[in-house]
């Protein structure tokens, strides 16, 4: 059993972060990928295709309280990818940054309260 619970933090990734804010960070900062930070993409704007400069990130569908489960996406050696839950289609474009998308506005943030 303390094996499984091992294993479940170290693989969801849970373990990473000593406080809340410290997850909250990822959002609002720049995105290190040195660092392993994941980005996160939205489409509020239903657009079909969004190219991103990345070929790992992570997909919220739309902006909080519209947004499905945050998934992780690996393009792999692929240039494209479709997110399982809300069909947008991810291009990868190289001479894009890890923040920068076509059309922009996509990235994913939370807003301040």
């Amino acid at each position: 059993m303390l094996l499984l619970h091992i294993f479940s933090k170290a693989h969801y990734g849970a373990s990473k972060f000593d406080t809340p804010k410290q997850h909250l960070r990822l959002h609002i900062s720049e995105y290190d990928m040195a660092g392993h930070s994941i980005p996160h993409f939205q489409n509020d704007g239903g657009h079909r295709v969004i190219e991103i400069g990345v070929k790992e990130f992570m997909c919220t569908g739309a902006s909080v309280p519209f947004d499905h489960p945050h998934i992780f996406v690996d393009m792999g050696d692929e240039n494209e990818k479709v997110c399982s839950y809300c069909s947008t289609l991810y291009r990868y474009n190289p001479s894009l940054k890890a923040t920068e998308t076509i059309p922009p506005g996509c990235l994913f943030s939370t807003k301040a309260a």
